[in-house]
């Protein structure tokens, strides 16, 4: 594989990572931190490769639309979402530096971007060109928008302890549903025109996620404000 497909395959995810970060103004997080959840992202292809191939024996992408679903839902966006949560809950939930909500989204983000650049070069290098200018538009900005929701409601969780449980289960559940539907659409065979559904849900969900991140930086921004 060229460099310059190699760059095309990484650019959309690094570009997103890029314009998370600029949205935190204040008090960024540590840039190995960052680095930190960004590699988390890659890890998280191998926990969730696994999960689908043990789920693949029970249920596979056929003509038979319930074992299609069962396929997108329970083996792929459950393996690859709870893949990722686990290191954001886990890990970086527990670290001093996510000290506000809108580092939820920050470091999910970066979890996110990082599993979705390791998954698009393995998806070019077979697919070439076509495959790095469709995903560009779809894919990464599909894993981009799961992570958002996860990072919004887990980054609600750190500091809503009333509700800390109900909302770490809406950050795990939500992308879960999303990327299950998103993939349910693109897959199944039984309604070609189905497939359209991705794109307007994916599109939808863009609108979700631009207005809690607006709020979250407004939120972020007022906070600090406060600080001064």
């Amino acid at each position: 594989m060229s460099i310059t497909l190699i760059l095309l395959a990484i650019a959309p995810a690094l570009a997103i990572c890029g314009y998370i970060i600029h949205k935190d103004r204040f008090d960024k997080e540590p840039k190995w931190l960052l680095f930190l959840a960004f590699f988390f992202g890659v890890l998280s292809i191998f926990p969730a490769a696994i999960g689908s191939a043990i789920g693949s024996n029970f249920f596979q992408v056929s003509n038979n639309i319930i074992n299609t679903a069962l396929f997108t839902f329970l083996v792929v966006a459950l393996s690859e979402e709870f893949a990722k949560f686990f290191f954001l809950r886990f890990i970086l939930f527990k670290r001093k530096e996510f000290n506000e909500p809108l580092d939820g989204i920050v470091y999910a983000v970066m979890i996110g971007m990082g599993f979705a650049s390791f998954e698009n070069l393995l998806y070019v290098a077979e697919g070439g060109w076509d495959v790095a200018l469709m995903r560009m538009i779809t894919a990464v900005p599909a894993h981009a928008i799961f992570a958002v929701i996860m990072g919004y409601y887990v980054g609600l969780a750190k500091f809503d302890l009333t509700h800390k449980n109900e909302l770490l289960n809406k950050g795990l559940l939500y992308p879960i549903l999303l990327h299950g539907a998103y993939d349910f659409f693109l897959m199944q065979r039984n309604f070609p025109l189905l497939s359209l559904l991705a794109l307007v849900g994916l599109w939808q969900s863009g609108k979700y996620v631009r207005y809690i991140l607006k709020q979250s930086v407004e939120n972020s921004t007022t906070n600090n404000d406060q600080l001064l």
